[in-house]
């Protein structure tokens, strides 16, 4: 039997932070199917809840068998305004915990804690493992400030990491032409690609959206469910656009989620069959799920979303950009991929919403399409594999050097 192995998960934020979105939901999810498979896990994060608070709990707790450790953020402004942790005393903290730690798993590129924390890893010859969950290239944000980082930290951060795993196939071509001009190093590292997933059974048994419905004003019509950041990147003013070409009054348009610029264009787009919920998060977030009928993401530069993940997990049909990176669903029938373009996402809306058979289809395939590929016990057992072999390799690699 195969020893239990001991991950460190590092990520400026963890739950119950759940303003910061995708990357959140894919390292709790990742780390609760690692516990469930026997493995040890501990999450060292910063005390970030969002971008104008601190989490006021316990800076060392155990969620759902995961064992957190939270580092103070000397400002939570500059986490906030900018995406730049301060974590107060970190490299300290992980020349500690790393002592009884088998390999370094870190969540993001381009953070102030893998500058602090990979050279106290590389100190101990511990493999360390990447997941840039969709951030490396510049469209997708903040272009500016990554070319700085990238001159000033990058090269030095990149070369200390043995293998870096993509989300999609297209983001591995980023990763791929994006890490020579970092630089070389002695034993050139390694990629993989590993999605997503969802614990199937937190969308299994939705809450009544009866309430919702009616706290929302949605109404008995037809729901589309826009579930994200508003950024120019998600496409919610193309959604907006789209939609209200749409003739059919009693259908509604749900935004949810936190402003990131967009809200007040989004504002000036919409209709009165246009809804803004702001950020919804536990048992609200399911109650909107459970009150769609169709869940749209027409978004550019995209890793893999979370969302649509989510939405398909509860059995909703898609309509989805090829920047979610998701060609599954057309595989699947499980949905509609089309451009961001505003013709198109009318026509894709409209097909949709007049045809209640293809819906039911649409989504049961979805379903289907999640339990085949994206579960999180199915995305774990392929990391176990990767962790294991890259213990085995720095193991062989350091008995190589020393004898």
């Amino acid at each position: 039997m195969e020893r239990t192995l001991h991950i460190l998960q590092s990520t400026p934020y963890y739950a119950p932070a759940y303003a910061f979105g995708g990357v959140v939901r894919a390292v709790e999810g990742l780390s609760r199917a690692l516990v469930a498979l026997g493995h040890r896990v501990t999450v060292l994060t910063s005390d970030a809840l969002n971008q104008t608070a601190r989490y006021d709990g316990l800076d060392e707790e155990l969620r759902d068998g995961v064992r957190v450790v939270r580092v103070r953020n000397l400002s939570i402004r500059l986490r906030g305004r900018y995406n730049l942790s301060t974590p107060k005393g970190l490299s300290k903290i992980a020349e500690s915990l790393l002592e009884d730690v088998d390999i370094v798993h870190c969540h993001e590129f381009r953070t102030v804690e893998n500058i602090l924390l990979t050279p106290v890893a590389e100190k101990l010859a511990l493999p360390m493992v990447l997941s840039p969950h969709g951030t490396l290239t510049y469209n997708t944000g903040r272009s500016r400030s990554k070319a700085i980082w990238d001159k000033l930290f990058s090269p030095q951060i990149a070369r200390r990491f043995d293998h870096i795993v993509a989300l999609t196939q297209d983001e591995l071509q980023q990763v791929q032409t994006l890490w020579p001009s970092f630089g070389r190093r002695r034993i050139p590292a390694g990629f993989s690609v590993i999605p997503n997933g969802v614990h199937l059974a937190d969308f299994t048994h939705l809450p009544d959206a009866t309430l919702f419905r009616r706290q929302w004003g949605l109404g008995d019509g037809l729901v589309i469910l826009f579930m994200g950041r508003l950024h120019a990147r998600k496409g919610v003013d193309k959604l907006l656009q789209a939609f209200t070409q749409i003739d059919m009054p009693q259908s509604r348009l749900l935004i949810v989620g936190p402003d990131e610029g967009m809200l007040e264009t989004a504002r000036t787009l919409a209709d009165n069959r246009v809804i803004f919920t702001g950020y919804l998060e536990g048992q609200d977030r399911l109650a909107a799920l459970s009150a769609a009928d169709i869940f749209t993401l027409p978004a550019v530069g995209e890793g893999l979303s979370m969302a649509a993940l989510e939405a398909m997990a509860c059995g909703l049909p898609v309509l989805l950009s090829p920047g979610c990176n998701l060609p599954e669903v057309v595989e699947y029938r499980a949905g509609i991929i089309t451009e961001p373009q505003i013709d198109l996402l009318t026509e894709a809306l409209n097909t949709l919403l007049s045809d209640a058979a293809l819906r039911q289809q649409m989504g049961r395939a979805a379903r289907q399409l999640v339990e085949d590929r994206f579960t999180w016990e199915q995305v774990a057992r392929q990391y176990i594999n990767l962790y294991r072999t890259l213990v085995a390799q720095k193991a062989q690699s350091t008995e190589d050097f020393t004898g």
